[in-house]
């Protein structure tokens, strides 16, 4: 792997390491999380409007699910009592009692199965453990699974909540498809042979097992990621690192996997209704509030490239084209999709799969009927936009860069092993900016995105220490002026890769003054 000892990416592994295992003094994670101790049941009630909604909200109910005016939450025999002094009339769900499904044994067999029978494009890594002991184990499906190369790494979650298992086997015969189909459909093969991708079919190993909702110790493992802006403000390029202290083990260690990885595209499946549900989640606004993300045009137009290959879910009566905002549907606080996006660069979106939380596992062939394309045509998605290498215009070696779009304040990060990147745009013309600490910035102007495969743009970034003398001063600035009036340089001076000009004294004067701030 090309450029693994250079110093950029000693550092962020190390930093990644140390928010890996660092227990810090911690806020406490959201009420709705948990724990929940004691037996807790699904009821609905009935709400008089958004007000009520984001009310049952802010007061730390777990809510599941919202049809118009019906709510669905998980509640204790506490709380449904509280309910009911609020003036609602709870009414209980009957329980999921469906024991068809493959066990989390079953599960670990035919994942352990898949790893063996195609070592050639498969590799098994187990991510951490549940609460109970049980492994957390996540498969990787690529043409080179032991290389770092240019390519976009995306995952596939299910069974973060144990009831909801429709997304564990959806994901089962999307591995199934990708090992059987690989060499032998264009498309399949084609996928595989550009792209990482990583499938994770159970989150929460003891809720499956026990037919809940909850991890072992009662936290709702999607209400228990750290929060914006409560636990953190900044993302992950710029050093601060995740609060863990109180994190269930399970979600620690889908934060450490994330942490280690540069995933590009998200998405992680639930049931419980049929639609795509894209960030925020929650962006301080009431539920029922439309709370876009600066790239809430991508996020639609990604999610329907889910939705349209779903017919029940396109032709959704509650959804427009089966998707939705998930402020607008309602809050939720600590999610995984939020936390994706905001701090690690990551595109993730909520994907519910059916209007019945556990399904007859008659109907599973007909729900995979519905989602086998949708899965694979959201999995491409990684591909559009900009892609490229950023890396040290002296050595060649790799960067950890951060890729900004000028109008969409949201930056992406490369791959510090290949120094790759992928910003998912769609078309039209970009300007983008590419920082590293220590380098001269570079922006590269009016970038034709079209609605196919990325374009490419690899970029070399410079030091501007021109001497090497360790600092960037006005000997620095000399050198450059000297190269603009054609006089001999023993150093490089161009900086920003089109030749020495006035443009490049420029940035040397603004990387001394940033130096002098």
């Amino acid at each position: 792997m090309p450029g693994l000892d250079g110093p950029v990416r000693i550092r962020r592994r190390a930093m990644i390491a140390i928010a890996c295992i660092l227990v810090l003094a911690a806020s406490p994670v959201p009420s709705a999380a948990g724990p929940r101790s004691g037996p807790v049941q699904v009821v609905e009630i009935t709400v008089s409007g958004p007000q009520a909604l984001d009310a049952l909200v802010r007061g730390g109910y777990d809510v599941s699910g919202v049809r118009g005016t019906r709510v669905t939450l998980y509640a204790t025999p506490e709380e449904v009592e509280q309910l009911r002094q609020e003036g609602y009339a709870p009414v209980a769900v009957p329980p999921a009692v469906e024991k068809a499904y493959q066990s989390y044994d079953s599960l670990v067999q035919a994942l352990q199965s898949a790893a063996a029978d195609h070592p050639e494009i498969c590799r098994l890594k187990k991510l951490g453990a549940s609460v109970m002991g049980r492994d957390l184990w996540a498969i990787l499906v690529t043409d080179n699974p032991d290389a770092e190369e240019d390519e976009p790494e995306i995952k596939y979650i299910g069974a973060m909540h144990g009831d909801e298992t429709v997304g564990a086997e959806m994901c089962m015969r999307l591995l199934d498809l990708l090992l059987t189909e690989y060499g032998n459909d264009g498309r399949v093969t084609a996928l595989v042979n550009t792209t990482a991708l990583w499938i994770l079919p159970v989150m929460n190993p003891d809720g499956l097992e026990t037919v809940s909702r909850y991890n072992a110790d009662g936290f709702d493992l999607n209400r228990s990621f750290p929060v914006y802006p409560d636990d953190f403000t900044e993302p992950l390029f710029h050093g601060v690192p995740p609060d863990l202290a109180s994190r269930p083990p399970e979600v620690v260690a889908v934060i450490q996997w994330t942490l280690e990885n540069s995933f590009v595209l998200s998405a992680n499946f639930h049931s419980g209704d049929l639609v795509v549900n894209y960030p925020y989640d929650d962006d301080g606004k009431p539920s029922g509030v439309d709370a876009p993300t600066p790239d809430d045009a991508l996020f639609k137009n990604i999610s329907r490239r889910y939705s349209i290959h779903n017919e029940p879910m396109w032709n959704s009566t509650q959804f427009p084209d089966g998707i939705t905002n998930g402020s607008a549907w309602y809050t939720v606080r600590g999610g995984m999709q939020d936390w994706n996006y905001r701090y690690a660069g990551c595109n993730e979106v909520t994907i519910e799969l059916s209007t019945t939380k556990r399904p007859a596992p008659t109907v599973l062939d007909a729900l995979w009927e519905d989602n086998s394309q949708s899965m694979l045509s959201y999995a491409e998605a990684c591909h559009i936009g900009v892609r490229g290498l950023v890396t040290d215009k002296a050595t060649g070696e790799p960067l950890w860069a951060e890729v900004r779009v000028t109008g969409i304040d949201h930056p992406v990060y490369t791959d510090p092993d290949a120094g790759d990147y992928h910003r998912m745009l769609l078309p039209g013309r970009y300007a983008l900016k590419y920082v590293v600490p220590g380098y001269v910035a570079r922006t590269v102007k009016d970038i034709a995105v079209g609605s196919g495969q990325a374009r490419r743009v690899d970029v070399k970034l410079a030091q501007p220490d021109i001497n090497r003398d360790g600092k960037v001063d006005a000997a620095d600035v000399q050198l450059v002026i000297n190269a603009v009036l054609g006089l001999d340089v023993p150093y490089d001076c161009d900086l920003d890769g089109g030749g020495v000009t006035a443009t490049d004294v420029q940035l040397i004067v603004n990387a001394v003054l940033d130096k002098l701030q």
